[in-house]
């Protein structure tokens, strides 16, 4: 009983920490929408609906199917215990409620931090649900080949949602999902020496940056020819084509504010991704944290001195020094790590602006 309780939505609004955001959708929604949205959820349905009205605003590149914009909500648990107080959790309703595809998933082995002699390289880590690895199609290489979208899944192997598609030869596949697509929907990966407007400008498309026009919103970017995305594939983000350079190369302006060149023959996926509310989620409690394999973080004030520069001392002493990692390397005051005759320096126009970090969880 007191499980079906805590599982029941509340009014984002009512939350004291999320109050400017939940202004916003009050603001913002409409008046047909009084009565709550299609998708908001028990009490949600207001926040639903204005959500539904704001999304359109933000991405008006990726069309307006408000069953699918509906899609990126939160949920607030019933206060039944300390841990449920505070918790805000993604809205996972719209997605495949299965198992994943079992002929696109491996198994995955936990390194728990250690290498292969065993020893610890990477702190704060271990323990952590079971996971299955989903292969997913960075690549695209399927050109002028329609797919269609079978369903959208989550992915416990990354932040953004996955969605499932389907080649008419009875191929599936499973690609990032953006935000705006939903089962049902067509998209294709445009061929490099295709006519730019052979494919159509919509989330899911796949083409070179020499085929997009500027100022769309892509995500899956690679930075080499047939490597595969590497780069703006967590949830929410998008970068902005803002010119051709030449025809070599595309200037493109990442997440993190830094402007670079890219080669024109690199391929991206149209659209931002999806979960654009994934940054929101409140944990609530310690445990949230064990179930994804992160283990807790101690200070190094609180060690010896034989584990920590910060070790040892009377009460609450560094030994007088700045700060600094386990390793002796400092941690404050803008210490630089990037090797200033890295190869891809020359490439990078703009820096992105000192001290922008993104929120990854709370």
């Amino acid at each position: 009983m007191l499980r079906a309780l805590a599982l029941r939505a509340r009014p984002l609004s009512a939350r004291a920490p999320f109050a400017p955001w939940a202004a916003r959708l009050s603001t913002a929604a409409p008046p047909a929408a009084a009565n709550g949205g299609r998708d908001g959820g028990g009490g949600g349905g207001g926040a639903g609906a204005a959500l539904e009205a704001i999304v359109p605003s933000l991405a008006p590149n990726l069309g307006s199917d408000s069953r699918s914009l509906m899609m990126d909500s939160l949920r607030r648990y019933n206060p039944t215990s300390a841990g449920t107080r505070h918790r805000v959790i993604v809205d996972k309703r719209h997605l495949w409620k299965g198992p994943p595809l079992r002929a696109l998933t491996v198994g995955i082995s936990r390194s728990g931090g250690r290498n292969n002699t065993g020893r610890v390289t990477v702190w704060h880590r271990g323990g952590g649900n079971k996971r299955k690895y989903r292969i997913i199609d960075m690549k695209r290489t399927r050109y002028d080949d329609p797919a269609i979208v079978e369903r959208i899944e989550y992915d416990p192997n990354r932040s953004a949602h996955i969605a499932l598609v389907r080649y008419a030869d009875g191929a599936p596949a499973y690609i990032l999902a953006p935000r705006g697509l939903a089962p049902g929907a067509s998209v294709v990966s445009a061929a490099p020496d295709a006519p730019d407007a052979s494919v159509e400008i919509a989330p899911g498309n796949c083409l070179t940056l020499r085929q997009l026009p500027t100022g769309v919103r892509v995500h899956n970017l690679e930075m080499r020819p047939g490597r595969g995305g590497q780069l703006v594939r967590s949830a929410g983000v998008g970068a902005s084509l803002l010119a051709h350079v030449d025809d070599q190369y595309a200037l493109v302006r990442l997440p993190s504010g830094e402007t670079r060149k890219l080669l024109s023959s690199c391929r991206a996926t149209i659209g931002e991704l999806s979960n654009t509310v994934w940054k929101h989620r409140v944990l609530g409690k310690a445990g949230a944290s064990r179930w994804s394999g992160r283990r807790p973080t101690v200070r190094g004030m609180a060690m010896n001195p034989v584990d920590h520069p910060h070790g040892g001392g009377n009460g609450k002493s560094k030994g007088g020094r700045p700060s600094v990692t386990p390793w002796g390397w400092p941690t404050k005051g803008g210490w630089k790590t990037r090797p200033s005759k890295k190869y891809s320096n020359r490439l990078i126009v703009t820096r992105r602006p000192p001290g922008v970090r993104m929120r990854s969880r709370k």
